[in-house]
C-alpha cells in the first residue's frame, strides 16, 4: 500500500505540472515519458495478473479473486518477510508447490505478504505468521485452517487428501484384503450407507489424518467376510494385534474427535521407541501419562528388560503410553529434562503430561507385575513426584539476586518475615536474557532492604511440588506473613514498574493506560510487539 500511495503522489505531481505554464519541447517530452511510465506502473499494480515464484502464486488484493476463481483448491500462506518461522517454512513450501504442480494436481499453493497486503490480512483475520488457509471452489468467506505438518511431505499429503477422495472405495474381498495388507497400518470404514452421517464423518477424519491410509466399504459381502453386522471402523496392523474394531454407536453416531483419538492411541505400538520418526506420534497421541524405560541398547542385559515392560503395557492402553528411550541414541537429548545421565540406565520414570510431574520407580524389579503396581499407585495418588533440584551455589545468598534451587526454595520464598520476588527462567530463553539486566538492577536497588528479597530460579533444572511453570520468564511474588500466598506478576518488565509493584505491597497502583505503538510490527509469533508484557514468554 505504501508503494501505491507513492505512485499516486507521483501522478498528482505530473497532473499539476500539466496545469502549469508551458515548458520547452524537451521538458514536455520528458514529462510525457514520465507520465506514461507512471501510468504503466499503476496499471501493473492494479492488474489481476498472477505471477509465480518457484511454482507459488504471488497474490495481492488485485489478483486474489482471480486466483480463487481459477483454482479449485488453493492453499495460501500469509507471511511476514521478517518472520523467522516463515523463512524456515519457505523451502518446504516451494518444494511442495513444485511436487503438486508436477503431478498435475488441481491443488495449488499461493502466498500473500500480509504486512503489505493489509486489506487481505484484515479480511482473513491474520494475527500471526505464518498462517495457512485453504480456499475451496472460490469461496473466500469460509477458508479452512491448515492443520498438517509444516514440511513438504505434510503439505503435499494434506493437499492430496483434499484434492481426491480421502478414502479408497473397496468393492470386493480381493481389493479389501489387498488394501488391508498394503501398509503396516490401514483403516477401513464399513458402512451400510456411504452417504449417511457416519460415513461422512469418517471421510472428514480421513481428510485430516494424512499419515494413515483409509479405505471404505459398503458391499454386504465385505461385512460378511470380516464378521461385521453393523457400521464399524476397523484398524488393521502388521504389529501387535492384527485387527481392532470400533463399532459405531447407532444412537450417538460417529464422533470425529473420539475416532481420531482412538486411531491415534491404537496406531502406536504397545511399546514405542523414542526417535526422530516417532516423536510426533508420541506427543500427538495426547495420552495423559508416559511410562519411560531408559536403557542402553548396546547392552543385551538391558534390552531384555523390554519383555516385562511390554507385558505391562496392554493393561493401561489409552491411559499410559509406554516408551523406550536409548540413552546413547536419539534419547540422549532428553536426559537433562529428567536430571539424568547415561550412567543412570536402566531406570524407569512416569510423566504426567498435564504438568510434567515425574515419578521414579524403585529399581528392585523390572517385572511386569512391579511395573503395573507402580503405575497404578501413581494413578491413585499414592506416590509423590520425583522433583529435580540443582545444588545451590556457595554464594547463593550473598548476591543481590539470590539464586534459588529446589532444595532452598521453600525456606526462602515462604519466609514469613520477607517479601520475596522470584524470577523463574530458562537459560536458553531469549526473553529471560533480555530482562536479565533489569532484574540485576532491581536486586542492587533492594539488596539492603531487610524485608525484600529479589531472587531467581532456573526452572529447567529445579522443580517444585505445588508450583508449575508453564512459560519463561514467569514472575511470582510471595508476600510476608502466614498463609503461603503467591501473586503472579503480569505487567511491564522494567525496573521502575517492578519497584512500584514492590513498594505497593505486591499490587501495581492504578494508573491511566499507556498505549504503545511500535511501527512496522505485528502480533505475529516471531516478533512480539512489546517485550515487557506477559505475552512475551517462551512456552514450555
Amino acid at each position: 500500500m505504501r508503494g501505491c500511495r507513492s505512485r499516486l503522489v507521483w501522478l498528482l505531481v505530473l497532473s499539476l505540472a500539466w496545469l502549469g505554464p508551458a515548458l520547452g519541447d524537451e521538458e514536455k517530452d520528458e514529462e510525457v515519458v514520465a507520465e506514461e511510465e507512471g501510468e504503466k506502473e499503476e496499471d501493473e499494480v492494479l492488474s489481476d495478473e498472477i505471477k509465480e515464484e518457484d511454482n507459488v502464486l504471488v497474490l495481492h488484493e488485485h489478483n486474489f479473486a482471480r486466483a480463487l476463481s481459477e483454482h479449485q483448491l488453493l492453499l495460501v500462506e500469509f507471511y511476514a518477510p521478517w518472520c523467522g518461522h516463515c523463512q524456515q517454512l519457505a523451502p518446504a513450501y516451494t518444494q511442495a508447490a513444485t511436487e503438486l504442480r508436477n503431478e498435475s494436481s488441481p491443488a495449488r499453493l499461493g502466498k500473500v505478504d500480509a504486512t503489505a497486503q493489509t486489506a487481505l490480512a484484515n479480511e482473513f483475520n491474520i494475527t500471526s505468521y505464518p498462517t495457512l488457509k485453504l480456499f475451496r471452489n472460490g469461496n473466500r468467506t469460509h477458508p479452512l485452517p491448515y492443520t498438517g505438518l509444516m514440511d513438504t511431505r505434510g503439505i503435499v499429503r494434506w493437499m492430496q487428501r483434499r484434492a481426491g477422495p480421502s478414502a479408497t472405495l473397496l468393492h470386493d474381498t480381493d481389493t479389501a484384503n489387498a488394501f488391508a495388507s498394503s501398509q503396516d497400518l490401514v483403516v477401513i470404514g464399513f458402512f451400510k450407507d456411504l452417504k449417511g452421517q457416519a460415513a461422512q464423518a469418517f471421510y472428514d477424519v480421513a481428510a485430516e489424518m494424512v499419515d494413515m491410509h483409509f479405505g471404505v466399504a459398503e458391499a454386504a459381502e465385505l461385512f460378511q467376510a470380516y464378521g461385521l453386522s453393523a457400521d464399524t471402523i476397523c484398524l488393521f496392523k502388521k504389529f501387535d494385534e492384527r485387527q481392532t474394531n470400533f463399532p459405531v454407536d447407532p444412537a450417538r453416531g460417529l464422533d470425529t474427535d473420539e475416532l481420531t483419538r482412538l486411531l491415534r492411541v491404537h496406531s502406536l505400538r504397545l511399546v514405542t521407541e523414542f526417535n526422530n520418526e516417532t516423536s510426533n506420534q508420541i506427543f500427538g497421541a495426547k495420552i495423559p501419562h508416559h511410562m519411560l524405560l531408559f536403557l542402553n541398547k548396546s547392552s543385551s542385559e538391558q534390552l531384555s528388560l523390554q519383555d516385562g515392560f511390554k507385558a505391562a503395557a496392554g493393561t493401561f492402553r489409552g491411559e499410559v503410553l509406554f516408551v523406550v528411550v536409548d540413552v546413547n541414541g536419539y534419547g540422549a537429548d532428553v536426559l537433562s529434562f529428567f536430571g539424568m545421565t547415561p550412567a543412570d540406565a536402566p531406570t524407569l520414570r512416569l510423566v504426567k503430561m498435564e504438568n510434567n510431574r515425574k515419578y521414579q520407580m524403585e529399581q528392585d524389579s523390572f517385572s511386569d507385575t512391579a511395573i503395573r503396581t507402580f503405575i497404578q499407585a501413581v494413578l491413585d495418588g499414592k506416590v509423590k513426584p520425583h522433583l529435580l533440584s540443582a545444588e545451590p551455589p556457595e554464594d547463593w545468598d550473598t548476591r543481590p539476586v539470590k539464586v534459588l534451587v529446589g532444595k532452598t526454595f521453600e525456606q526462602v520464598a515462604f519466609d514469613e518475615t520477607k517479601n520475596v520476588f522470584v524470577k523463574f527462567y530458562a537459560p536458553w530463553c531469549s526473553h529471560c536474557q533480555a530482562m536479565a539486566p533489569a532484574w540485576e538492577e532491581l536486586g542492587e536497588r533492594y539488596k539492603d532492604h531487610e524485608d525484600i528479597v529479589i531472587a531467581e530460579m532456573d526452572a529447567t533444572a529445579n522443580e517444585l511440588e505445588n508450583i508449575t511453570i508453564h512459560g519463561f520468564p514467569t514472575l511470582h511474588y510471595f508476600p510476608a506473613g502466614p498463609g503461603r500466598k503467591m501473586v503472579e506478576y503480569k505487567s511491564t518488565r522494567d525496573v521502575e514498574t517492578f519497584s512500584k509493584f514492590l513498594e505497593n505491597g505486591g499490587v501495581l497502583p492504578v494508573e491511566p493506560p499507556v498505549v504503545t505503538k511500535t511501527p512496522g510490527n505485528s502480533t505475529g509469533k516471531e516478533d512480539p510487539s512489546v517485550l515487557g508484557t506477559d505475552e512475551t514468554r517462551d512456552e514450555l
